[in-house]
């Protein structure tokens, strides 16, 4: 027996399965897959579920998206700025690591979606510049 921790739908379970040995028979041909017993213990979850970045809704520009998940940890800029491409918008803390998140385009900041110690997910949209 082989002990496996699986997450399914945010519940943590740990499942024992038996490894078995080829399913090929004598003759060279596959038989039919067995039903194979498995002893399921559910867990508690120990762990915090961050909260998740709500959808923004449309706003015309250019938008920044996470390129990964993480938390922001600084905001360089406010609504109505003027940037360009290139410039620094904010800090996103990822995998221990400060990264600098720039303008993809130059333009005036329209609409900023986070907040600093906000939790984002890869693709989230961080902010407009239009």
């Amino acid at each position: 027996m082989r002990k496996f921790q699986i997450k399914v739908d945010g519940k943590t379970y740990e499942v024992e399965v038996e490894e078995l040995g080829g399913n090929e028979s004598s003759a060279g041909t596959i038989s039919a897959p067995q039903p194979i017993a498995t002893k399921v213990k559910e867990e508690p979850v120990s762990h915090k579920v961050a909260a998740k970045v709500s959808p923004a809704p449309a706003v015309a520009g250019e938008e920044v998206v996470a390129p990964m998940p993480g938390k922001v940890l600084q905001l360089k800029v406010s609504e109505g700025d003027s940037v360009k491409e290139g410039d620094t918008l904010l800090i996103l803390e990822a995998m221990k690591m400060e990264n600098e998140i720039v303008a993809n385009a130059s333009g005036n900041v329209k609409k900023i979606n986070v907040a600093a110690n906000d939790m984002v997910d890869t693709g989230d949209v961080l902010l407009v510049i239009g």
